[in-house]
């Protein structure tokens, strides 16, 4: 069982081995007209979102852990 996931496993890594290295016309064309600023800044706004909004929920989770402790 474990070599069977093993085997299928490389089998997908070597599939998308070449796509990850490739690089279209689109890429290009993306880079000439400085839009891929745009989209790393995109992704990059939206991650900290991410982050933040896991940090409050943390806090959040803590603070009512904490008043169940006390109560109960």
């Amino acid at each position: 069982m474990k070599e069977t996931i093993s085997y299928i496993f490389t089998f997908l890594f070597l599939l998308t081995q070449n796509s990850l290295f490739a690089q279209t016309a689109h890429d290009a064309f993306m880079r000439s007209n400085g839009k891929i600023y745009v989209v790393i800044g995109v992704l990059i706004s939206i991650f900290i979102g991410l982050v933040l909004f896991m940090v409050i929920m943390e806090r959040r989770l803590k603070k009512l852990e904490k008043e169940l402790n006390e109560n109960g």
